[in-house]
């Protein structure tokens, strides 16, 4: 009852739709009770005492009764949607919001189908809660006109109603219990499934290459027969739930007509009345089945809203605790202090006490086995991850007392990996700096040494590249990220293994590409070819998450085994072939 709550805040801001459909719902549901109300005129006044004036007002009267009903029923039914999708549409953007605002654990931990999932499938459960709610309400004042109808015609006969309405409305609870607990299940199977076809398709060369399209198949298969069993389950307590009310409303009846029948042969009511009041109670048993169905919809949004709310009401360690102090890095110290660092998901540390004091414009490189710490230590810089313990600083001032986005627009980022977005080449490169202009996009993939592939492409800067810019080549794509990061033009500079993917032609003309990039900048080097970072003014050689050394590559040399021991296997390696 706390999310649907929470719901309503969504749906409040079409409170007018809102309004406007439960005013028409007022006006559908007293038609019901009018119905029921008529009967005993059309066979009392009618069929018994040969009223003709009767005759001619009934007949026009139920004319112009459903000519509004049919109105009414327009107005609420569009209304109470367009409420429900507008409503919708806000859940979806508050949560997207949300969740590409959490920090990198959250990203760490989770799924991308499930995340899909939950913004997709679990949002699209809601938008039917209030329409299912306002149907209801509807069902509910239907049922209200039927029982005052019957009670103000017959008031004994009239109380025999209230003999059904315990059984069908504890009937109602325990269906909506189930269906809520079988609805949450369902919808984490199918984010499991989202999760697997997301990682199927998106690795679809290695299941190719391994020849594994079958067993990718039968796990995929496997996941959607759960979702199916517990969507099944649902069905079966729906199943099961509406028959039983047609027989616990069929006992009701049988009581109805027997008792009825006696006060009729007895003279105490007349046949008009008996039949007015087994007219409401046929007109009130469907009020009571479709109350059960839409308290169906409503658990099944209460389920999916479980989940939605448990992702906005995540705190962010990040942005929750965000400095209030613009950074202007260029040309500013950068200190590590101390510094110790260990994932939320293990106690284990792998930073432990980290000192290390950046000048400006130097270019600091970060080597060790797989493992050492090199990539959490780049990831600790923009504030992906915060540390445990000591501090990260910008000329003396703690990175966490600068606002995150501020710090961030101070660092560029090259990876191993270079992701590019399915969209044209122009604005991936401006990706960083959206109002640049044509002339600056030019020059900054002329520097990154882009220009020439780019505009030998039929489209040129306009050439879509497909998903993650699988249409280039692996050093074409690195060659936009650089020029994505020229663009940017930031102080600060990581690059993350940045041409350990590449052959050594790419390779070379990435490097030429970085060259250009890192001048002038601060910049932190991954690299695991050594012969990327021989020149670089400082080498910090880490081993198990410390610093085992610091120094020039000529230095390191004479004074590291573990920096000796990695340039041997290197290069040994590297003559070998």
């Amino acid at each position: 009852m706390k999310n649907i709550k929470r719901l309503w805040t969504y749906f409040r801001a079409q409170k007018l739709f809102i309004l406007a459909a439960m005013v028409a719902s007022v006006f559908v549901s007293a038609t019901d009770g009018a119905t029921a109300y008529i009967v005993k005129h059309i066979l009392d006044g009618i069929f018994i005492d040969k009223d003709e004036t009767l005759l001619k007002l009934i007949p026009l009267a139920i004319i112009i009764m459903y000519t509004f009903r049919f109105g009414a029923r327009i107005v609420q039914s569009y209304f109470i949607q367009h409420a429900g999708q507008k409503a919708v549409q806000d859940i979806r953007e508050d949560l997207y919001y949300k969740m590409i605002h959490l920090p990198m654990h959250y990203f760490d931990n989770n799924d991308t189908g499930a995340m899909m999932a939950r913004i997709i499938n679990d949002v699209s459960y809601l938008k039917s809660a209030v329409p299912a709610a306002l149907k209801m309400f509807r069902s509910g004042l239907s049922i209200f006109f039927l029982i005052a109808v019957v009670l103000y015609q017959d008031p004994i006969l009239g109380s025999t109603v209230f003999i059904a309405i315990p059984f069908m409305a504890l009937l109602i609870d325990k269906t909506g219990r189930k269906v809520k607990k079988y609805s949450k299940k369902q919808q984490q199977r199918v984010g499991e499934m989202a999760t697997a076809l997301q990682e199927s398709f998106s690795g679809v060369a290695v299941v190719k290459s391994f020849a594994n399209e079958d067993k990718e198949s039968k796990n995929f298969f496997i996941l959607n027969a759960n979702a199916v069993k517990y969507r099944l389950k649902q069905v079966m307590v729906n199943a099961i739930s509406a028959p039983l009310m047609e027989t616990i409303a069929g006992f009701a009846v049988a009581a109805i007509i027997f008792y009825g029948g006696m006060r009729v042969i007895s003279g105490e009511t007349t046949a008009g009345t008996f039949f007015s009041f087994v007219t409401a109670f046929g007109l009130m048993f469907d009020p009571f089945k479709k109350i059960n169905e839409y308290n169906s919809t409503i658990q099944t949004a209460n389920a999916a809203a479980d989940r939605i709310f448990g992702v906005m009401d995540m705190e962010n360690s990040i942005l929750d605790n965000d400095g209030t102090l613009e950074c202007d890095a260029k040309d500013k110290i950068i200190r590590f202090d101390n510094v110790h660092f260990s994932y939320s998901s293990t106690p284990e540390e792998v930073l432990n006490g980290i000192n290390i004091t950046v000048q400006p414009g130097t270019t600091v490189a970060l080597v060790g086995s797989s493992g050492a710490g090199k990539s959490t230590i780049a990831s600790l810089i923009p504030r992906f991850y915060d540390v445990t313990a000591g501090s990260i600083s910008i000329d003396g001032t703690d990175i966490r007392d600068f606002k995150v986005h501020s710090l961030r627009k101070n660092i560029g980022i090259v990876s191993q990996e270079p992701f590019l977005f399915n969209m044209p080449i122009r604005d991936n490169i401006a990706y960083g700096r959206q109002d640049s202009d044509f002339d600056d996009i030019r020059k900054a993939a002329d520097s990154a040494y882009a220009l020439k592939f780019i505009e030998a492409l039929p489209d040129g800067f306009d050439t879509i590249i497909g998903e993650r810019g699988d249409r280039l080549s692996g050093g074409q794509k690195q060659r936009l990220t650089i020029a994505r990061a020229l663009l940017q033009n930031p102080p600060i500079l990581i690059l993350d293994e940045a041409t350990s993917a590449l052959d050594t032609e790419s390779e070379r003309i990435v490097q030429k590409a970085l060259t250009n990039l890192m001048t002038g900048r601060t910049s932190f080097v991954i690299a695991h070819r050594l012969s990327t970072i021989l020149n670089a003014d400082m080498i910090v050689v880490l081993d198990k998450g410390k610093i085992e050394a610091t120094g020039t590559h000529t230095e390191l040399l004479a004074k590291s085994t573990t920096y000796s021991r990695l340039c041997n296997l290197q290069f040994t390696t590297e003559e070998a072939k």
